[in-house]
């Protein structure tokens, strides 16, 4: 790999899973269960459980590479050291490209429960800068943020679940009103398609390896814990949010856990519910515009992106210059997508992501190896299953997403070459 200034290790277990956590617990409450329930109707509680297992494989292949690889760039550069620099490039690209797209839909979501109506662009605008300034300035304040926020979502979930079961809102004959197939099995692959977008953020961690003090040990512990938390999470909301809403209600609301803590008595706790999932959001945002900024800084190492992008501040220790230019972009996303396009689009990228990471991790010796090659071969298959199931325009923006990935890189390496 190409030499280049290095960043600081900073970040405990405690940091790691928190940066997990505030990654994943936000992405998924508060956006994925509304379009997996247009879906799949209550066969979302399958689709989440597709989803999570998909998860479990994914992480534990992303655990094992990230003991052997531990620094900036996660399945980018397990890509490249495993299978060559192509299935490495097409793994960094597919997650900046996807992983912009998410941040675009986590300002969004932010700003659908915090922004006055008419106002939600340019407060998902103003929420990206600030965070980019956070994370300018170190990861030690990336993570202090990040452990505070976290603690303020699970506290606010906590007292929407009370508030709806408390109040009688919730009936659990509407958690499998119509059955659970009733969409059928295409609709629950695509639902787990949907949902997969919530679980992707356990990746941010082997994405700063780099800033991880004792990685061996650590990433593949802060993974399995955060992914296990979020799991539990995200069961006890969806059978919370089905039992007051109902499918019908679930897929029509772009504010879920709002409208189901205002459909009982205490109706009171709404404003909770959006102010949990304002922090949820921003939590996510603050960890995927971090890991963006890591991924774009192992690329531009190896001229995969170019090269002044791979600055570290003297000072913070931060790709710098990365967090900027992809703060700018995310912003100018803001301005032309929508959130349900967003997620579509994130989860083709970030599925290709992780099935480069199953196949690279097949591919580990038998010293490096901490799981069975079974999972790997689950979890690379689920990845092209899910893929296949994401809705037409998901899919064909993916497609296109990745041509000009492809175009781009040959026309890189050609202008390196002639130079």
């Amino acid at each position: 790999m190409s030499s280049s200034p290095a960043l600081a290790r900073r970040l405990g277990t405690v940091d790691a899973v928190m940066i997990g956590l505030g990654s994943m617990i936000g992405a998924g409450v508060f956006v994925a269960f509304t379009p997996a329930a247009e879906s799949a109707g209550s066969g979302l509680l399958i689709g989440l459980a597709v989803a999570a297992f998909v998860a479990f494989c994914n992480a534990t292949s992303s655990a094992q590479l990230a003991t052997v690889y531990p620094v900036s760039g996660g399945t980018y550069v397990y890509g490249r050291e495993r299978l060559g620099p192509w299935p490495g490039f097409l793994a960094g690209w597919g997650f900046v490209i996807g992983k912009t797209a998410s941040s675009a839909a986590m300002a969004l979501t932010f700003a659908a429960y915090a922004a006055p109506v008419g106002w939600e662009r340019p407060v998902a605008i103003a929420a990206v800068v600030l965070l980019a300034v956070v994370n300018y300035h170190g990861v030690t304040r990336t993570a202090a943020l990040t452990r505070v926020i976290v603690v303020g979502v699970l506290i606010a979930l906590a007292v929407i679940v009370a508030a709806v079961w408390a109040s009688g809102a919730g009936d659990a004959s509407r958690i499998t009103g119509g059955g659970l197939l009733s969409h059928g099995w295409y609709g629950i692959l695509q639902s787990a398609g949907l949902l997969f977008f919530a679980f992707a953020g356990y990746a941010r961690i082997a994405t700063m390896g780099e800033e991880v003090r004792e990685p061996r040990r650590t990433i593949p512990r802060a993974i399995v814990i955060a992914l296990g938390i979020t799991v539990v999470v995200y069961a006890v909301i969806a059978v919370t949010v089905l039992s007051s809403l109902g499918t019908a209600g679930v897929a029509e609301s772009p504010v879920p856990l709002a409208a189901a803590v205002s459909s009982g008595t205490w109706s009171g706790v709404a404003p909770v519910a959006r102010i949990g999932a304002a922090l949820a959001s921003l939590g996510a945002l603050l960890a995927l515009i971090a890991g963006l900024g890591r991924t774009s800084l192992a690329m531009a190492r190896e001229s995969d992106l170019p090269r002044w992008l791979a600055a570290v501040h003297p000072r913070y220790k931060v790709p710098h210059r990365a967090e900027v230019l992809l703060a700018v972009v995310i912003c100018a996303v803001i301005l032309v997508t929508d959130l349900r396009g967003a997620i579509g689009f994130s989860s083709f990228g970030v599925l290709v992501y992780y099935l480069v990471a199953n196949i690279a991790a097949y591919t580990q010796p038998r010293q490096d190896r901490c799981y069975p090659k079974a999972l790997q071969v689950v979890g690379a298959l689920a990845c092209v299953v899910l893929v296949a199931t994401l809705p037409l325009i998901s899919v064909s923006a993916g497609l296109t997403m990745f041509a000009v990935g492809i175009l781009y890189r040959v026309l890189r390496l050609w202008a390196l070459k002639v130079r």
